[in-house]
C-alpha cells in the first residue's frame, strides 16, 4: 500500500503551499504578505517574476492608481497657508463697509442723530443733548399737535454762520460721518421745535389768564421753562394747509414762527415738506436719557378746526 505524502505535510513539520510548485498563475498570492496599513512586506518578496500592473511596492488592483506613502499629506502640506493678518484686515474692511451701508440706510429712511446747538427748548432739551430723530413720523398724516420735530429751515430763521475749518483730513472725514449717519447734525440748516398748531387751526395769544388758544380751546403747556409765560408776544392766526406752527419751549429765548410771521401766519408757519422727522429719544448725555411722548394731557381736548364757511 502506497502511502500518501500528504499526510506526513498535515501532521508533521510546516505546511507546504501546495500550489508553490505546481502552479506559475498562483505566485502572486504565494509572495504577498498581508502587514496592517497595506504596505507590503519586504521580506514577502518573491524570487519569481512579478504579476503585469505590480509596482516593486506591491501588486495594485486593477484600474486602481498607486499612491506612495506620504504623498497626499505632502500635498496638503504643500498649499500655501493664508497670511493671518491679510484675513483680519479683509474681515475688518467688510464689516466696517457693511455698516456704513446699514447706517447710511437708517439714516436716510428711518432714524438720524441731531445735537441741540441752543436753548430754545430748554427744558425740554438744553444746549449739547443729543436725540433721535424718527423719519417714519415725517409727514401731515403722522406729525401731531405737541410733536417735538426737527425741520429744515425755510428760509431766513438761522442767521449765517461761518464754515468751521477742520483742516483738509479732519473736515472731510466729519462731512462724510454726518453723511452716512454715524455723526450727528449740529449746526446746519436744521432746526427743532415743538409743534403747537397743525393745518387749520385757528391759535390765538392769549387769553385772559394768558394761555395759549388752539380753536378756542386753553392750553396749560407743563413743558414751558420755569418762569416763561405762553408768549410775550400776541397774535392771532390760522395755520395754512399742510404747515405746522412752531414753537420752542424757553419762549423768551425762541425765535420761532412769532418771529417770521406778518400777522396772518401764513408766512410763520413751516411747510410740512421741511419736516424731517420727529424727535423720539434723548440718548445723550446718559444722565438726562429719555423717551419723548406726546402731551395728551395739553392737547387732548383741542378740537378739530373747523372749515371756512361752516
Amino acid at each position: 500500500m502506497t502511502q500518501d505524502p500528504r499526510s506526513e505535510e498535515s501532521v508533521g513539520g510546516p505546511p507546504t503551499d501546495p500550489g508553490s510548485t505546481v502552479d506559475s498563475t498562483n505566485t502572486t498570492a504565494a509572495r504577498v504578505d498581508e502587514t496592517a496599513g497595506g504596505a507590503t512586506s519586504a521580506s514577502a518578496a518573491p524570487d519569481g517574476p512579478t504579476e503585469a500592473g505590480a509596482t516593486a511596492d506591491g501588486p495594485t488592483a486593477a484600474g486602481a492608481t498607486a499612491v506612495a506613502p506620504g504623498r497626499e499629506r505632502s500635498s496638503a502640506l504643500g498649499r500655501k497657508p493664508r497670511n493671518p493678518v491679510l484675513h483680519f484686515v479683509r474681515e475688518v474692511l467688510i464689516i466696517g463697509v457693511t455698516a456704513l451701508i446699514i447706517s447710511f440706510l437708517i439714516k436716510t429712511f428711518l432714524v438720524q442723530a441731531f445735537w441741540i446747538p441752543s436753548g430754545s427748548m430748554e427744558t425740554t432739551l438744553v444746549y449739547g443733548d443729543r436725540v433721535l430723530v424718527s423719519k417714519i413720523q415725517a409727514g401731515p398724516m403722522s406729525v401731531e399737535r405737541g410733536d417735538v420735530i426737527v425741520f429744515e429751515d425755510p428760509g431766513g430763521w438761522l442767521p449765517p454762520t461761518d464754515e468751521v475749518d477742520r483742516g483738509p483730513i479732519l473736515g472731510p472725514l466729519m462731512e462724510a460721518a454726518k453723511f452716512v449717519g454715524v455723526a450727528p447734525e449740529g449746526e446746519s440748516h436744521h432746526l427743532i421745535k415743538r409743534v403747537i398748531g397743525v393745518g387749520g387751526d385757528h391759535i390765538v395769544c392769549c387769553d385772559d389768564q394768558g394761555r395759549l388758544t388752539v380753536n378756542d380751546e386753553p392750553l396749560n403747556e407743563t413743558y414751558l421753562f420755569e418762569g416763561d409765560e405762553p408768549s410775550l408776544e400776541n397774535f392771532d392766526i390760522t395755520v395754512p394747509e399742510d404747515h405746522y406752527w412752531m414753537m420752542g419751549d424757553h419762549r423768551s429765548y425762541s425765535r420761532d414762527s412769532r418771529a417770521h410771521d406778518d400777522g396772518t401766519g401764513t408766512a410763520g408757519s413751516i411747510p410740512a415738506d421741511r419736516v424731517v422727522g420727529q424727535a423720539f429719544v434723548l440718548i445723550w448725555p446718559l444722565d438726562r436719557f429719555d423717551w419723548f411722548s406726546n402731551p395728551q394731557d395739553v392737547f387732548g381736548s383741542v378740537p378739530e378746526p373747523v372749515a371756512e364757511g361752516q
